[in-house]
């Protein structure tokens, strides 16, 4: 291949990852909406999943390998600039055979913010490898300016080289009627109305005993349930006659679980965006956050914010929000205004301006 090209280790894409994996697929889509200049390789060590959009300037390079580790830190940056890439982006973990050509994403660093978040080998071994890979990084993007700042706290050799590229609502999340949303999720996933909802991997970073804790505490006439969903995570969790825990779901199950909830709830300790929050706004579900990290710039103004302990408070706030219907209403069109701020058309441009800067 004789024209430069960028690389990204793109193991991610199609697999349940969380944000990490709705970050790849956003721009990736992002990618599709500006015109494209230089050949993008998306590198892993699977075959090419279903969600991957069609463009002449993508190309899936199938790389075998037994070993995660070996992958990233060998083949995939040897192979890549076999290759001719001249930017390699990757997420976190950055190999020193990148050379001179390495980007790498840092969502956020609460491994350093909140180490008792952590599993101890969890912590030690991110304590360890992502300062070092921010280092070498000739750019470090990151998804806010709550981020920016918590990354030159803990990592202050980044001054000079950090770019914020916010996330948007996830691509695969879209609204749909409120009432068939409302019939899917009863018959699929045995929700029965009226509910609101929580949404995120269980660890104690989510703050999800808090949560289900205010739940509990509601008075009778509120006749609400709280639905809980996400994938199994670590740490004790709480349970009670309000709360209905349906696992990981599918994205047109999250969008038809979104689309039927009253409200919204994000209580979670430190986030370094809150892509929940845009998909709850996408599908017009009300938002009850936490002031934890970014959630409260992502949210803007279209959001109720109060602080992620108080269980008492948030009870009265979420009986005072489901006995409030216009207020509800109100807070459905604000955050559907909120949610077209954010597109992953801007989160490619200012991401390939990094490439570029890169390959200059």
């Amino acid at each position: 291949m004789t024209e430069s090209v960028i690389a990204l280790d793109a193991r991610l894409l199609g697999r349940q990852g969380g944000g990490d994996s709705t970050y790849w697929l956003g721009l990736v889509h992002g990618f599709c909406q500006i015109p494209l200049n230089r050949h993008i390789l998306l590198f892993s060590n699977t075959r090419p999943p279903a969600n991957i959009p069609i463009n002449s300037r993508f190309k899936w390079i199938h790389l075998p390998s037994g070993k995660e580790r070996w992958w990233s830190l060998v083949r995939f940056p040897l192979m890549a600039r076999k290759l001719g890439a001249r930017a390699i982006h990757t997420q976190y973990n950055l190999s020193p055979l990148v050379g001179k050509r390495g980007l790498t994403t840092i969502h956020d660093v609460s491994f350093f913010a909140g180490p008792e978040w952590f599993r101890p080998l969890d912590r030690m071994t991110l304590q360890q490898f992502i300062p070092a890979s921010a280092r070498r990084a000739q750019r470090v993007l990151t998804v806010s300016q709550f981020s920016k700042q918590e990354i030159l706290r803990f990592i202050p050799e980044t001054e000079g080289k950090i770019v914020v590229t916010p996330n948007a609502c996830s691509v695969t999340i879209l609204p749909m009627n409120r009432q068939q949303a409302q019939e899917r999720v009863a018959k699929e996933l045995g929700v029965q109305l009226p509910y609101f909802l929580t949404v995120g991997t269980r660890s104690p970073r989510k703050n999800m005993n808090m949560a289900i804790s205010a739940a509990e505490q509601l008075p009778e006439s509120i006749p609400h349930r709280l639905v809980v969903t996400g994938k199994e995570g670590w740490g004790d969790e709480l349970t009670g006659k309000r709360v209905k825990t349906v696992g990981y779901v599918d994205d047109d199950q999250l969008s038809a679980l979104y689309c039927g909830a009253d409200l919204y709830l994000a209580p979670s300790l430190y986030e370094g965006f809150g892509i929940p929050i845009l998909e709850a706004f996408t599908c017009g579900c009300p938002v009850l956050c936490s002031d934890g990290g970014a959630q409260p710039e992502v949210a803007g103004k279209a959001a109720m914010i109060l602080r992620g302990t108080d269980s008492h408070e948030w009870s009265a706030n979420i009986s005072k929000l489901l006995s409030d219907s216009s207020k509800l209403d109100s807070m459905r069109e604000m955050g559907k205004l909120r949610a077209n701020e954010f597109s992953w058309r801007d989160t490619a441009e200012r991401t390939m301006r990094c490439y570029e800067e890169v390959m200059a």
